[in-house]
């Protein structure tokens, strides 16, 4: 499985004008690739914009999709909406499960790691070893690495809210599950955005 995390940005209040053309245009007839989520940007950088994850079978897959969003002429049914598009490519790290769509939390952050060069390989053995007991507090929806751009993770956590997001990340510290080994040193930049799961999403 691979996925795709595309940022778009809107302008201002068409989030509800926007949500039936990426539904829409992602359930074609004939496309590749599954619409996992679509969230609104709630914390962070002070824009409209949407997060949309994508999950693809095979990489050919995600190529002729990616090549349809960059040719077209309304790209994901929202072309007069749009003011910005950014599309990255990213494989799950291999001892995850796939994204399971369902019903996880009213609120999900979203956490990006750049890291040091050579820095995966290590960071991603913290991660096997510390998910498990993590992840038996409340669940973890994806970690990915990127294909493309700079040598990076994301990472997709739903909480119930944000009261529980700062009780579970408190509790996770007290207890040293986390973060995982090799995690903080390998660390170049790291961003958060905190966003909500819209009515077209499957991840809620």
């Amino acid at each position: 499985m691979l996925y795709e995390l595309a940022t778009l940005s809107l302008r201002l209040r068409a989030v509800p004008k926007a949500l039936p053309g990426i539904e829409a245009y992602t359930g074609e007839s004939g496309t590749a690739g599954r619409l996992l989520g679509c969230w609104e940007t709630e914390i962070g950088e002070i824009v409209t914009r949407l997060l949309v994850l994508r999950g693809f079978d095979s990489a050919a897959e995600l190529a002729g999709e990616r090549r349809r969003v960059l040719f077209g002429s309304d790209p994901f049914g929202i072309g007069e909406y749009l003011t910005g598009m950014k599309l990255e490519t990213y494989e799950p790290f291999p001892f995850l499960s796939d994204v399971t769509p369902g019903e996880y939390g009213g609120v999900y952050e979203f956490r990006t790691y750049e890291l040091a060069i050579g820095g995966l390989a290590p960071t991603m053995a913290g991660w096997e070893q510390a998910v498990p007991e993590r992840t038996s507090m409340y669940p973890l929806t994806v970690a990915m690495y990127g294909l493309d751009g700079v040598p990076r993770i994301t990472h997709i956590w739903p909480f119930p809210d944000l009261n529980a997001r700062a009780a579970i990340r408190k509790e996770s510290y007290d207890r040293g599950i986390w973060p995982p080994p090799n995690g903080p040193e390998n660390i170049k930049r790291a961003t958060s955005t905190i966003a909500i799961p819209t009515a077209i999403s499957s991840l809620r």
